[in-house]
């Protein structure tokens, strides 16, 4: 499919590059977020995409709310009715990437702000350039994160220094990040995209995507769990995901004949 705020360009081993398209920022339109989520519909339900690379075309990941959208929205009287049906679309589209099967690697160049953040954090590995800035800025505004990011960003950094970055709506740079375990790498600027492209290679090109498909469910359902109902969801998905792969006779033929698996994502 086609869209005109989005772009989905599939790569060898099973890679997909999913761009946000909204010049000059990226700024996060309804139109852009609907297109999102379609798109994001797209790319799970192909079971031949065995990792995603999320982007922002040009300059900037992603700067957050389309401001100018908002403020015509609130001079139109219509904000107390509108904005959380805005708020309940965001929700859903950063759920369902949260949720794909397969693995989300955000390559974040630029500006990942607000919204843009908010989505970073819905994916499973973010990689930033060395002069990308991070924030939550949303408090300046007179709003909050809304988009999953006081849920999503705690368990993320810790209660401490989300609430440092929520409440002042600061913005970090990329090594700073890292240090607080906001990104997985920090890269040179203008490399985010190749290092996020070259993980995805390698996941795509290596694992197996039943059992990739299969860790990202485990984890996920056991963050909302105590120790003891996440091992036995643990032990639910490894007996009904795992145990019945033809991958995983592939995986153990291939590791005892000393040669690289052939996985067929089934």
């Amino acid at each position: 499919m086609t869209y005109e705020h989005v772009n989905v360009k599939k790569e060898e081993d099973g890679v997909v590059i999913l761009s946000l398209k909204n010049p000059p920022m990226n700024a996060l339109s309804t139109s852009l977020v609907k297109e999102l989520g379609e798109a994001i519909k797209e790319i799970a339900a192909d079971r031949t995409n065995r990792a995603v690379v999320l982007t922002g075309e040009g300059q900037y990941f992603c700067v957050g709310a389309d401001v100018k959208e908002m403020a015509a929205m609130a001079m139109s009287g219509n904000f107390v009715e509108e904005a959380p049906k805005v708020v309940a679309k965001g929700h859903e589209v950063f759920s369902s990437l949260e949720s794909m099967p397969q693995p989300v690697i955000a390559a974040l160049n630029g500006m990942a702000l607000g919204g843009g953040l908010e989505l970073a954090i819905s994916a499973d590995i973010r990689i930033a350039g060395d002069s990308t800035k991070l924030g939550a800025p949303e408090v300046t505004l007179g709003l909050i994160p809304a988009y999953g990011g006081t849920q999503r960003l705690p368990r993320l950094v810790g209660l401490a220094k989300a609430n440092e970055l929520i409440m002042t709506g600061s913005m970090i740079p990329g090594p700073e990040a890292l240090r607080i375990g906001l990104v997985n790498k920090v890269v040179p600027a203008g490399q985010e995209l190749r290092a996020a492209r070259d993980l995805a290679h390698t996941i795509g090109a290596k694992c197996s995507p039943p059992a990739v498909a299969a860790a990202k469910s485990s984890i996920r359902q056991g963050l909302s769990k105590p120790l003891q109902e996440g091992l036995k969801a643990e032990a639910e998905i490894f007996q009904k995901q795992v145990l019945t792969s033809e991958d995983l006779a592939e995986g153990i033929t291939a590791f005892s004949e000393k040669r690289p698996p052939k996985y067929k994502g089934k």
